[in-house]
């Protein structure tokens, strides 16, 4: 049987909007966002999900709540691995203010292949990267010995950000990130121990490149953790 993993990525936030860093800082989702939220909700409600996770923070859960409203029944666990990168000095500053010092599209190849020493006072490539295989390893541990001991399939739901997102579908397609667009939604297969990018960032809110940058391929991937 199957492991299905659907990652969304949290609505349009106000430092979304306005293009400055959001790593370990948190603003509240538009109003643009929520109505993308719901859409993207919407969307997913004729689904059945065996587990929803979510980041710890607070636009990831806002997400997942509205998400939830669709299925009442279902319980939300927050897992903080899922949190995304933290950008040190540069949160909460102009996205310009950081490329200025390393453009983006080489900050994200670095941070990808576990090489980027990290912004001042935040995570460096290896620690991120390392929680991102980790998370996942053990999101999909939880549920694909499950999926092949029954006779159903089993479908995940994962609640979080751009760069976690995106990092672990790098593990899985090494092509780079790909843009994921506020309130978006991507798709994993998992059966046993072969994984496939399914979908990817699929636009259903409409947000399209607005705070969703996507970066060159790095040379070699993280191995760490």
């Amino acid at each position: 049987m199957t492991l299905t993993l659907t990652l969304v990525r949290h609505g349009q936030t106000h430092f979304n909007a306005r293009r400055h860093l959001q790593g370990s800082c948190n603003s509240p989702l538009t109003r643009t966002g929520r109505a993308g939220v719901r859409v993207t909700a919407q969307h997913l409600a004729r689904h059945t999900f065996d587990t929803v996770y979510s980041s710890p923070q607070g636009r990831a859960v806002q997400t997942a709540v509205e998400l939830l409203r669709h299925h009442p029944d279902q319980p939300l666990t927050v897992d903080k691995d899922l949190r995304e990168l933290s950008f040190g000095v540069f949160e909460r500053r102009p996205e310009h203010e950081l490329d200025a010092v390393q453009p983006w599209s080489e900050f994200v190849p670095a941070m990808l292949a576990g090489t980027h020493p990290g912004l001042d006072g935040g995570e460096s490539g290896a620690e991120f990267m390392g929680r991102v295989r980790t998370v996942f390893a053990r999101i999909v541990a939880a549920h694909d010995a499950a999926a092949h001991d029954g006779s159903a399939d089993r479908h995940v739901l994962v609640v979080g950000h751009g760069l976690t997102l995106g990092a672990y579908l790098a593990t899985i397609d090494p092509t780079g990130l790909v843009a994921l667009p506020n309130a978006s939604v991507s798709t994993v297969e998992v059966d046993g121990s072969v994984a496939r990018v399914v979908t990817a960032g699929v636009d259903l809110a409409g947000h399209g490149a607005v705070a969703a940058r996507p970066a060159p391929a790095p040379a070699v991937l993280a191995t760490h953790g």
